[in-house]
């Protein structure tokens, strides 16, 4: 058994607190005092030096408990949480990140350990790396081949959205187990996929919008490329957000001058005297 020290969140106040870490379970002590099984656990999350922990209850409900502590006492615990807890997990080789904006990430190398898929994230864990890959943001899953010591072996390439730029992980297991992977990463990230109710929605120009936007556009750039009015851009914006395939990340504000305004501007412009 292995004691940490953490600081353990209930009803908005933190407790300095102590969890022993067992073969079969974490136990939390004040203010929960309360064993969690690792099979009880299904799914983690990390908020810089806050795991966010869910774990079913005897009446299959879930339970949250928010953990802080140092990284060092992290690492541990979140080892330990993904080697043994409630998910579809596989020994296997991983690259992550391996591409960054379409860029090769300059120290990327393969690593021997797990992925994990829990209930939000796909967790790589290897002796020296802990990466999570929050299923919400992946936006691309592939079979396809990847070249190892001039070989040509089959990986599973997982694109996802990392603070606004496309990033590029890669799986490599044997090809019978690598086709399971692919199979329930497609089944877990399933609702991100465009239904026929919804493709029907999209037109040529709200495509064309969003590819744009894809590519680094702005929305006067756009107005411009496409020869349309702020009026009928917004409309095609209300049409993308509505399928969830963009979000808001600024307003733009539209005003006129109030007469105290002109005033300014017509002394400013009026020739010295």
């Amino acid at each position: 058994m292995t004691e940490v020290p953490v600081k353990i969140e209930k009803d908005g106040a933190w407790v300095t607190s102590k969890i022993d870490v067992t073969e079969s379970g974490l136990t939390l002590r004040e203010p929960y005092n309360k064993d969690i099984p690792y099979r009880s656990i299904v799914d983690l999350r990390q908020h810089k030096t806050v795991l966010l922990l869910t774990a079913t209850g005897e009446s299959k409900t879930e339970n949250h408990y928010k953990i802080a502590s140092v990284e060092k006492v992290l690492v541990v615990l979140k080892k330990r949480i993904i080697m043994s807890c409630n998910a579809y997990r596989l020994m296997a080789h991983f690259m992550s990140p391996a591409i960054r904006g379409g860029v090769l990430v300059t120290d990327a190398k393969w690593e021997k350990g797990a992925v994990a898929v829990l209930k939000t994230g796909i967790w790589f864990v290897s002796q020296d790396k802990q990466v999570c890959v929050p299923l919400d943001e992946v936006t691309s899953l592939e079979l396809t081949k990847r070249e190892l010591q001039k070989k040509k072996l089959d990986v599973v390439k997982i694109d996802f959205l990392d603070e606004n730029e496309v990033v590029t992980s890669f799986v490599l297991c044997p090809l019978s187990t690598l086709q399971v992977l692919y199979s329930f990463l497609k089944d877990a990230t399933k609702d991100k996929d465009m239904k026929g109710a919804e493709l029907d929605q999209l037109d040529a120009q709200s495509a064309q919008v969003a590819m744009l936007v894809y590519s680094g556009m702005d929305t006067h750039a756009i107005e411009n490329m496409l020869n349309i009015s702020q009026t009928e851009l917004d409309a095609i914006y209300e049409t993308l957000l509505k399928l969830k395939l963009v979000e808001v990340v600024m307003i733009r504000k539209e005003v006129q001058l109030t007469p105290k305004g002109v005033r300014y501007i017509t002394e400013a412009l009026r020739p010295p005297a």
